[in-house]
C-alpha cells in the first residue's frame, strides 16, 4: 500500500511538471525572437550598445523581426556614431588644452573615432538595405522615449579644457554621451529635433508611426554630418565620406524637396568637391 502511494505521488509529480512544460516557452538564446527581446530590455536600461548589438544581428537575418528593426538600428546606430564623434573631438580638444600630457587624450582620440568609423559604416550599410526594401509611407518605431538628457553632460567641459578625470568618470561620460545622441536621433527620427518634450510626447502617446520624408530627412541629415569624420586632418576617408553622401542623396531624392532638403543637398555637393581635391 505504501509503495502504491509512493509510485501515485511521483506519477503525481511527473503530471505536474509536464503541465508546466506544456506553456509558452521563452525564446530561445540567439534566436531572432531573442534577440529582439534582448534589444527592448538593454533598450530600456538605456544601455544602447547592447541593444545595437542585438538589433544589427537582426538587421543581417531574414526574419519576421528584420523589417522592424531597421528603422530602430538606424536611429540607435545615428545617436551612437554621433557620441563617439562628440567624444573624439572633445578629448582632441583636451589634448591642446593639456600641453604637459596631451597623449591620453590623443589615445582616446584614436579609440573614438576608430569606434565611430565602425558604427557609422554599419548604418550605411542599413540605411541603404532599408531604403532598397523599405517603401512604407510611414515608418513605425517600436521602441520607446530613450534614457538621456539632451544637455551634455559637466565631465565633457572638463575633459575640452585638458582635465584628466578617472577612469569611473570617463565610463559614466560615455554612457551619457551615448544616452543622449541616441535621444537626439530618436528627436529627429520624429520630427521633434531639439525640443524633447514634443519627442516625449509623441513617444507617450504609443504605436509612433514617423512620415517618411521626417524620418528620411533625419537620416540623411545624420549621414551628412557623420562624412566629418572622414576629413581630411581627422580619419581621411575621402571614399568613405563620398559612400555616405551616395546614402543622403538617395534617401533625399526619393522624398518630397523641401527647405531642409535642398540645403542638405547642397552640403552634399559641397562635401563631394572636397573629397575630389
Amino acid at each position: 500500500m505504501r509503495r502504491m502511494l509512493s509510485v501515485s505521488i511521483v506519477v503525481g509529480f511527473i503530471l505536474m511538471a509536464a503541465g508546466c512544460n506544456s506553456g509558452p516557452q521563452p525564446p530561445q538564446p540567439g534566436t531572432p525572437a531573442f534577440l529582439w527581446s534582448a534589444a527592448k530590455t538593454t533598450y530600456a536600461a538605456g544601455d544602447f550598445l547592447k541593444a545595437s548589438d542585438n538589433l544589427s544581428q537582426l538587421v543581417k537575418s531574414d526574419s519576421e523581426f528584420t523589417a522592424r528593426a531597421e528603422p530602430w538600428s538606424m536611429t540607435i546606430s545615428a545617436g551612437i556614431a554621433q557620441a563617439y564623434m562628440d567624444l573624439a573631438d572633445n578629448f582632441e580638444e583636451g589634448a591642446r588644452a593639456n600641453r604637459a600630457n596631451p597623449a591620453p587624450f590623443r589615445r582616446q582620440v584614436t579609440v573614438y573615432r576608430s569606434q565611430a568609423g565602425t558604427v557609422v559604416m554599419q548604418y550605411a550599410e542599413t540605411v541603404h538595405k532599408f531604403l532598397g526594401e523599405n517603401k512604407s509611407d510611414s515608418i513605425a518605431l517600436e521602441f520607446g522615449y530613450p534614457t538621456g538628457n539632451a544637455a551634455l553632460p559637466v565631465q565633457l567641459e572638463r575633459v575640452a579644457k585638458g582635465m584628466i578625470i578617472p577612469d569611473a568618470d570617463a565610463e559614466s561620460l560615455q554612457t551619457a554621451m551615448m544616452q543622449r545622441g541616441v535621444l537626439l536621433s530618436a528627436l529627429r527620427a520624429v520630427g521633434a529635433a531639439d525640443d524633447p518634450a514634443k519627442g516625449l510626447a509623441v513617444f507617450k502617446a504609443g504605436d509612433v508611426k514617423a512620415p517618411r520624408p521626417v524620418f528620411l530627412t533625419a537620416t540623411a541629415r545624420a549621414l551628412v554630418e557623420e562624412t566629418d569624420l572622414f576629413i581630411p586632418r581627422k580619419l581621411d576617408q575621402p571614399a568613405r565620406a563620398t559612400m555616405l553622401c551616395d546614402e543622403a542623396e538617395a534617401a533625399l531624392k526619393s522624398i518630397p524637396e523641401t527647405k531642409e532638403t535642398k540645403e542638405l543637398m547642397g552640403r552634399i555637393a559641397r562635401i563631394r568637391k572636397a573629397a575630389k581635391t
